[in-house]
């Protein structure tokens, strides 16, 4: 079976899909013919029919336009309109840490005290992709915050799904870097015991907020999505290092729980959560010019630049 890279590319006709090829970029509708799958949006849509053909037309060689990949813009794999939900406290080391930052007991397990998988949801309009420029958002200095996670696109529609099924409705996986505003998280005036205190909508959603990327990797190419080392640099600095196997609540747990309410639909994305190491625990926030590195083992390397010169930005 051929390893299969799928990108979302900036192309001059507009965004595009494409696998990578060594140090190229193949437009997957000259590849296949089809001219609806240069959409990310009907590729996820049709997934099953889409992965069939890219990997018949990789397999086969057959000939398409191709762009350089160092050249080309990359967009986050994931259709306008998708929603993302992104899992909040699901790994017990980043769990323990967040209790000792703050001076409290060490938690529960969430798992022995009947609790479940919780999420809050990111716009897609905060996506970005490989290379991404991203300011400071406005009130948010010394407070920009990374978090690498595993991220899980949908290709198949999922209600009520069990557990055992979960995985089979994943299209594949990506990279994601979960910058957060930690200084928006908390309305002022407020007591700390009001329910509105917390504002989940600014502090998780600016533009820039959710990098994604670099490609998308079909799910049957990852053997066990709770066994994969991810990671986190800060200009060439180890920031977080962990394994999946730390979250809480599996992906297939996520997936079954997010299901039991609302419908995923092809093209979706759950964010999985963070392993332990962020900002609040180093005792440094992102700066303007700071390099950040997200990796998930098996998918690759998602690198964003904070607070760019938007000019190259531009030119990119």
């Amino acid at each position: 079976m051929t390893d299969l890279r799928i990108v979302n590319y900036r192309a001059q006709r507009g965004a595009r899909v494409g696998v990578i090829a060594g140090d190229e970029i193949l437009d997957v509708a000259g590849l296949t013919g089809v001219p609806d799958d240069a959409s990310i949006g009907n590729v996820m849509r049709g997934w099953d029919a889409a992965l069939q053909r890219i990997r018949e037309a990789v397999e086969g060689g057959r000939a398409a336009p191709r762009v350089p990949l160092d050249a080309a813009r990359l967009l986050g794999p994931v259709r306008h309109g998708a929603a993302i939900y992104g899992a909040g406290a699901n790994y017990y080391g980043h769990a323990r840490e967040m209790a000792e930052h703050a001076g409290r007991p060490a938690p529960a397990d969430p798992r022995t005290t009947g609790q479940r998988p919780w999420h809050f949801l990111k716009a897609p309009s905060t996506v970005v992709g490989d290379g991404a420029y991203v300011e400071l958002p406005a009130a948010a200095e010394e407070s920009l915050d990374w978090e690498v996670e595993l991220a899980a696109i949908i290709g198949r529609a999922a209600k009520n799904v069990p557990v055992e099924e979960a995985l089979g409705h994943v299209a594949g996986y990506t990279v994601a870097n979960d910058l957060s505003a930690r200084s928006l998280l908390w309305r002022a005036g407020l007591h700390d015991s009001s329910p509105f205190r917390a504002d989940w909508v600014l502090h998780k959603n600016f533009d820039g907020a959710s990098p994604l990327g670099p490609w998308l990797v079909p799910a049957a190419e990852i053997a066990d999505p709770q066994d994969l080392g991810l990671g986190l640099k800060v200009n060439g600095h180890t920031m977080q290092s962990d394994r999946t196997s730390d979250m809480i609540f599996t992906l297939a747990e996520q997936i079954a729980h997010l299901s039991s309410h609302i419908t995923l639909t092809p093209g979706d994305v759950i964010l999985t959560g963070t392993p332990g190491g962020n900002a609040a625990v180093h005792g440094r926030f992102l700066h303007a010019g700071d390099v950040v590195e997200a990796w998930v083992e098996g998918i690759g390397t998602l690198t964003t630049h904070i607070a760019g010169d938007p000019r190259k930005e531009q030119q990119r």
